[in-house]
Order: C-alpha cells, then sequence, then structure tokens
C-alpha cells in the first residue's frame, strides 16, 4: 500500500513538472538551462553554487528551491529580487549574494528560504494577503484565525498554512449572533512556486544529480567498503530487493541511487535509522556513520 501510494505521488509529480517546467524527466542540467533564461546567468550561477555546497543528500531539495524560484520569478518578474521585504529584509538579491539565511528562517537553507518568499508572495498576488496562519497539523476547523473589523458572515478569508500554501475560512454566525468561521479544507491550494519545488524534489528524486560541469564528479568519490557491505547486506535482509539495491556499492552515487529506489521514507522507523546510516556514507560523514552503524545494530 505504501509503494502504491509512493508511486501515486511521483506520478502526480511528473505530470506538475511537465506542465510547470516543461521537463517529464527531471535533470539539474534541465533546471539549470531553463532556470538561466528567466533568471538570468549571475543569479543561476550562485544558485548552483549554493546547491553544489550542499550535502549530496540536500541536493535534490536545494534543486528544488531553484524550481520554486524559475517559476516564481516567472509569475513575478526579475523586479522581485531587487525589492526589500516590507522595508526591513534586505531584498532576495542581496540575500542571494551573501549566501546567508535570516532571522527567523535560520532553520532553512539560503535557497529554501527564498523559495518560502516566492511561494509567499505570488500566493499574495493571485489571492491576497492571508488574515492569519493555521497549522494544519490540527485538522480543527473553528475559529482558527481572528476576524477582520468589518467581517460578515458569509465572507471567505484567505489563510496561510505553509510556504505558498492557501485555503479559506468562511464566516460563520454563532451563537448570540457572534461571529467565528470555519475553515474550508477543500479550498486549499498553492502557488505555482510551491508546487514546483514540491514536483521536482518528488519527480526527480534522492539523485544523483550531477551539475553541469562539475569537476571532480563528488558521485564519482569511492565508498569505505566495509560499511557499504553492512548497510547493502541490512537492506537486503530487511525487505529490499536486489533490484533495490543494485550491485555492491563502490561510490557515492552507487549508494545513492540505491537509496532512491528503496524509497525509505515510506517505510518504518527501523529503515529511517538506515537512512539515517546510508545518508552518513552518502556524505562521507565519517564519525556519524560508525555512529548510525552502531544505533542500526542495536
Amino acid at each position: 500500500m505504501r509503494e502504491a501510494h509512493a508511486e501515486d505521488a511521483r506520478s502526480e509529480a511528473k505530470r506538475l513538472i511537465l506542465d510547470l517546467l516543461g521537463e517529464e524527466r527531471p535533470t539539474a542540467g534541465t533546471l539549470l538551462k531553463e532556470a538561466q533564461a528567466v533568471l538570468g546567468r549571475e543569479r543561476t550561477r550562485r544558485a548552483a553554487e549554493l546547491a553544489r555546497g550542499a550535502p549530496l543528500t540536500r541536493r535534490s531539495a536545494e534543486l528544488a528551491a531553484i524550481a520554486a524560484l524559475f517559476v516564481g520569478t516567472g509569475e513575478l518578474g526579475p523586479g522581485w529580487w531587487t525589492v526589500s521585504r516590507g522595508g526591513t529584509l534586505p531584498p532576495p538579491e542581496e540575500v542571494l549574494v551573501k549566501a546567508a539565511s535570516l532571522d527567523p528562517w535560520t532553520d532553512l537553507t539560503v535557497l529554501e528560504m527564498l523559495a518560502a518568499w516566492i511561494s509567499d508572495d505570488v500566493a499574495d498576488a493571485i489571492w491576497g494577503p492571508p488574515v492569519g496562519t493555521a497549522d494544519l497539523n490540527s485538522w480543527q476547523a473553528e475559529d482558527r484565525v481572528p476576524l477582520p473589523p468589518d467581517a460578515r458572515a458569509g465572507t471567505r478569508l484567505v489563510v496561510a498554512f505553509d510556504a505558498g500554501g492557501r485555503l479559506d475560512a468562511v464566516v460563520v454566525t454563532r451563537k448570540d449572533d457572534d461571529l467565528g468561521s470555519n475553515l474550508d479544507f477543500s479550498s486549499l491550494r498553492y502557488s505555482r512556486p510551491a508546487e514546483a519545488q514540491w514536483s521536482w524534489g518528488v519527480a526527480a528524486g534522492l539523485g544523483p544529480h550531477p551539475l553541469p560541469d562539475e569537476h571532480p564528479d563528488p558521485y564519482a568519490d569511492p565508498v569505505d567498503p566495509a560499511p557499504s557491505t553492512i548497510l547493502r547486506d541490512w537492506a537486503l535482509h530487511h525487505g529490499a530487493t536486489p533490484d533495490h539495491v543494485g550491485p555492491p556499492w563502490a561510490t557515492r552515487g552507487d549508494v545513492t541511487a540505491a537509496v532512491e529506489r528503496v524509497d525509505w521514507m515510506w517505510r518504518s522507523a527501523e529503515w529511517f535509522a538506515w537512512w539515517r546510516a546510508t545518508s552518513a556514507l552518502i556524505d562521507a560523514e565519517t564519525g556519524q556513520l560508525t555512529r548510525r552503524i552502531d544505533d542500526l545494530s542495536q
């Protein structure tokens, strides 16, 4: 069942990528070529350098953020990059050049932060600024946002729930003629940059994602055969097939491709422990790798 859900998600992501970016099989080279035509050579170069500097297990997420910036810039125009945000935050161009995330987004990379900004800005341009934000980890529908002074029964209010994600709250009359609101979950929607970011990440998967003119190729780096054998054998003994894991792993690219085929994210907690160990192997984090393999054997 989980594998069926995963395949459904991939199919939907590929459909959206074809619609948004015009590419059936997402590749880093195609994405950066298309992005350069919209973002310009220098912005694309800086964005690619940030993706290049990320751990290999994070590269797909960084490229997905570039997809959001590419689509969002096409929606809002290149002027978006040069306008400060709210008079207090620097323009996106400056953030990209300095390559440092800002408070309160320091848990995001620079590209992820910029992708969140442009996803929200496109959503605001289409649906108007939200009256508030709702955390959809709780599906309580009633009275999740403050009502504006001019609210009337039947009015639909825009509510944010994620970067580029919006849904409506419908104003209703409660007891004693007090006004409240109910979230309309059927109105849930995303801006095109947010759709592009999710779709590219799911459709392209973990990788490998070599970048144009990348020398040396980090995916060609050899991996230590001892932990590689342990992790590959563990996967085979816990439900993965030989087709999933492929031949014995010799390079970081071999491990990346195997993890992508195993599709760890739809599996159990112990598979997540395996992912943590294999990600340390892919990212050449030797100390972390030893600890993660120990955790896996407990």
